[in-house]
């Protein structure tokens, strides 16, 4: 299959994308891949919101900046948070245009909500479901679009670059994407102009996440078998509230904006912790947060932290957030008179695939945005909102690009995937075991406290998961499960190295050794 654009990932980046490229280029072809569903991905799962300066009697651009600045911990790039936060308002009335709706207050203007580390009301968002909704009218407007074709359920396997047609050349050029149709088992070969890894995030690699099952860091690692530049994989954020069940898997997300509300953090015994470790007690930024529940839990040896909504007007509540009281009271929890127990999950890897601030990697015709791309707004730790708001305005820089600067297509002849494996996996358990096995290894030695001693158990515990995942690999019939394995290896692999070179603690990372 040849393309103009090749755009691996639904959500809100790569979509956006292909809207834009496709309303202005209504003769060139866009090709979406996605593994799942064509709806399913991390975009689907944001509660918040788009964090976007509107008022200006109260708010202003430069305390956006310097919000983000604070809580990304001194490693942002001004340059880029400048941009990306100045850009937010065009972007957000895009959206709009294209139908997506958002809460509006009584006086008929757009409803602000407030989130941890914000210093004004900017959070723009539609009830607790605005990911749910974004995407929803970005595939209507998609929809809408003949030269748009989304491929559900379809892999993508590997980039495909100069070194694989030469083992002598250079990782300098991508050509496009060998795929795996999930439902014939076909690998075809897409060829593109120009290829997006616009793959979401890496939930997955820790089991106990926000994030839903299909966030296995594909697009990261197949940048990074393709020589890309990653970086900063060691900051991996924490949601501080994700519901506490015994349940292994995604976790459902509490909402920061419940904070936002008035929502307090208590220990079993009732003890408002927060104000313990931060004069902005529940409103301080994710890693203050995420570290603090974390201490507590070690001090006590308890699982779980509450958080109480029961002081709040509960009419106000279900009007704001219908989804997460529903949700609590499926697990017969009643807000009005009961604590809902909470717990740190993994939710949003703040580094990834190096782009400037046209979303161009460091192979040539290769682009990334959204989650799987490290653009230097976030630095060591992300500020609540602003994830949709990167990808909005990053999706935006792509097209520009293309618009600015046509990308012509280099002609080669690109040879069929040739699959080593020719065994069907005898034994599925393989798979299951070794991805517990790394979850595990994740969760307990790469977790929100690390230190060096625990960091490099953990690359020997790795180290044999690999083995038995690349044997498999090498011998057994390609399966999405099998590539979700390799590729959560990969970036596991990524993280606990960029975490031992780390020799300071800054934002989300913490190294106890660094103290």
């Amino acid at each position: 299959m040849k393309t103009e654009l090749l755009i691996i990932g639904s959500g809100v980046a790569g979509l956006t994308l292909a809207v834009k490229y496709a309303e202005t280029f209504p003769k060139k072809n866009i090709t979406i891949v996605t593994k799942g569903t064509e709806d399913e991905s991390n975009t689907k799962y944001a509660q918040g919101g788009v964090a976007v300066v509107l008022d200006d009697k109260t708010d202003s651009f430069q305390k956006h900046i310097e919000d983000t600045l604070i809580s990304g911990d001194g490693l942002c790039n001004k340059d880029i948070v400048n941009m990306v936060i100045t850009e937010g308002p065009k972007r957000l009335k895009e959206l709009m245009v294209w139908g997506a709706q958002f809460d509006l207050d009584p006086t008929g203007n757009l409803d602000l909500g407030k989130e941890g580390g914000h210093s004004e009301f900017r959070v723009v968002h539609y009830k607790d479901i605005t990911g749910y909704e974004i995407e929803r009218a970005l595939l209507a407007r998609a929809h809408q679009l003949k030269n748009i074709q989304i491929l559900p359920h379809h892999f993508a396997i590997d980039l495909i670059t100069e070194h694989q047609l030469n083992q002598n050349a250079p990782y300098t050029t991508c050509f496009g994407a060998y795929v795996l149709n999930e439902n014939n088992r076909e690998i075809i070969t897409i060829q593109a102009d120009s290829t997006v890894l616009a793959a979401g995030g890496i939930g997955r690699v820790y089991g106990h996440t926000t994030n839903p099952n299909i966030a296995t860091g594909d697009g990261i690692a197949m940048a990074y078998r393709a020589k890309a530049r990653i970086k900063d994989m060691e900051f991996v954020q924490f949601h501080p509230t994700a519901l506490y069940t015994k349940q292994e898997g995604s976790a459902f997300l509490i909402s920061e904006a419940v904070r936002g509300f008035g929502a307090y953090l208590r220990t079993k015994n009732g003890v408002r912790f927060m104000l313990n470790y931060d004069d902005r007690a529940e409103l301080a930024s994710r890693d203050i947060v995420s570290q603090s529940i974390d201490t507590e839990l070690k001090k006590t040896d308890d699982s779980c932290v509450y958080l109480d909504c029961t002081h709040l007007d509960l009419d106000g509540f279900k009007n704001h957030f219908p989804n997460i009281y529903n949700t609590c009271l499926e697990n017969n929890i009643d807000i009005s008179k009961d604590w809902i127990p909470v717990v740190p999950a993994s939710h949003y890897v703040c580094g990834g695939i190096e782009v400037d601030r046209n979303g161009k990697t460091s192979i040539t015709n290769l682009f990334a945005c959204g989650e799987c791309s490290r653009t230097g707004l976030h630095g060591a730790n992300r500020l609540a909102s602003n994830s949709l708001l990167e990808a909005l305005v990053y999706a935006h820089n792509i097209y520009k690009y293309h618009v600015d600067f046509p990308v012509s297509g280099k002609k080669q002849e690109i040879p069929d995937w040739q699959d080593g494996g020719t065994n069907s996996l005898k034994d599925p358990v393989l798979l299951e075991d070794n991805l517990k096995k790394l979850q595990a290894v994740m969760r307990d030695y790469v977790g929100i406290v690390r230190s060096n001693q625990r960091l490099l158990e953990a690359i020997a515990l790795l180290d044999a998961i690999y083995t038995d995942m690349d044997a498999l690999y090498r011998t057994s019939k390609i399966s999405t499960t099998l590539c979700e394995l390799r590729n959560m290896v990969n970036v596991a692999h990524l993280i606990i190295g960029q975490s031992l070179e780390r020799k300071e603690n800054r934002g989300g990372f913490y190294n106890k050794d660094n103290v």
